[in-house]
């Protein structure tokens, strides 16, 4: 038997539940059991393109409507970077934008529902906040939050690590959290009771034992290494070019000081500082208006 392929790389994922909606069902009433349950979904955007697949900056999302009209956009996020929650919070925007024409009555909007698996440690400031691992954002007031303006715009966040590590109590989101952190783990897997887990692992190794599945998900992993080391280069050479820029300030400020002690003349002061002569020439001239 291959190797278990990784349900939390965005292309499983998404192949994992835009392919089997009835287990999209399952996991949207697990993750949000606060609303009531949903019985079918329609996939809003079931292909994923070659070019997906290496685009830098693309989450592959799944995006669903139930027998309602209530739109949810389910999707696991791997890499933490400093936008996500303004992305999240446009499209979620957007697709509760996008459910009117034009003189269509406001009353018939509705829910447009984030679900995002983080498989990061995101709030951690506090020990309140490395303490909870589930969140869900609505419009509320600051000041009296059980006022609400409803909760067709929600985003609900789940730090997967978190919850893992913290230990939920048992039930299906604990199960679902297992899944997402332990698949590989045989004898783990095996003792969870949840029956949709059980059907979402049956479903990873059906993927897992297709060639092409699993080499369009080593593309996929690849692309997303190669975004995590672009991102590190160019943090990189900007630490570089901060410290050179740092250097040469420092030159500048020490040629001007001895030009001002008017002890040593241009070609010392050039060799002390390591700036070219003629640049401390310049900085002789500046001196003097």
């Amino acid at each position: 038997m291959s190797e278990l392929l990784d349900p939390t790389n965005d292309y499983v994922f998404k192949r994992l539940f835009a392919e089997a909606p009835d287990l999209l069902v399952d996991l949207i009433n697990d993750l949000r059991p606060d609303l009531p349950d949903i019985a079918s979904v329609e996939i809003i955007n079931p292909n994923i393109e070659p070019t997906e697949l290496t685009g830098k900056y693309i989450i592959l999302d799944v995006l669903a409507r139930d027998g309602k009209g209530n739109c949810y956009n389910i999707e696991v996020q791997v890499r933490r970077y400093g936008a996500w929650h303004k992305r999240g919070l446009f499209y979620l925007a957007r697709t509760l934008g996008s459910q009117l024409s034009a003189g269509e009555d406001y009353q018939e909007l509705r829910a447009s529902v984030g679900l995002h698996l983080l498989d990061f440690d995101l709030f951690t400031e506090t020990a309140a906040e490395r303490e909870q691992a589930i969140w869900r954002f609505e419009m509320r007031d600051e000041r009296q939050p059980k006022i609400s303006l409803g909760n067709v715009l929600q985003m609900n966040l789940i730090e997967l690590n978190k919850a893992d590590r913290l230990g939920l109590p048992e039930g299906p989101l604990r199960a679902w959290i297992t899944f997402f952190k332990h698949w590989q783990e045989e004898l783990t897997m095996a003792n969870v009771a949840h029956e949709p887990v059980k059907r979402a692992m049956s479903r990873i190794r059906e993927l897992s034992a297709d060639e092409e599945t699993r080499r369009l998900a080593f593309v996929r992993e690849r692309a997303l290494r190669d975004e995590v080391s672009f991102l590190n280069d160019a943090k990189r050479e900007g630490l570089q070019e901060g410290e050179q820029l740092g250097i040469e300030k420092n030159k500048r400020e020490t040629a001007h000081n001895l030009l001002k002690l008017g002890v040593l003349n241009d070609e010392q002061i050039a060799e002390v500082t390591g700036l070219a002569v003629d640049e401390i020439a310049k900085l002789r001239i500046e001196d003097k208006h």
